[in-house]
């Protein structure tokens, strides 16, 4: 396996950072851009991601933040699915930065 770091210049982004084709996700990819963010993906972190992509796969779509809240609750238990806990872990902007990092688009009414 290459243990080199990929770049997150080489990954097709739009100008927000968001991949441009959902398809080119993996947890390397993630990892990369979890690295540009200033951020060290940590097991808590991957289950929020995982969660999230799950949600994308029911829904077509990101979740705002409240409705992020109310599904980590539901799929994780309310010690995660809490804004304290996901604000922690996502530096403060969990619906925009935990969608980045998961691949998906950026949740529409998040400036």
């Amino acid at each position: 396996m290459n243990d080199r770091p990929l770049d997150p210049q080489a990954l097709a982004l739009d100008g927000d950072g968001y991949l441009l084709r959902l398809d080119d996700w993996t947890p390397a990819v993630a990892e990369a851009l979890a690295r540009n963010e200033g951020l060290d993906l940590q097991p808590e972190h991957w289950e929020i991601l995982e969660a999230l992509r799950a949600f994308y796969r029911e829904f077509q779509l990101s979740p705002a933040t409240r409705p992020l809240v109310r599904y980590i609750a539901q799929a994780l238990g309310p010690d995660k699915g809490n804004s304290a806990h996901l604000n922690r872990l996502f530096k403060g902007t969990p619906a925009k930065l935990a969608a980045k990092l998961a691949g998906l688009p950026k949740p529409t009414n998040c400036l």
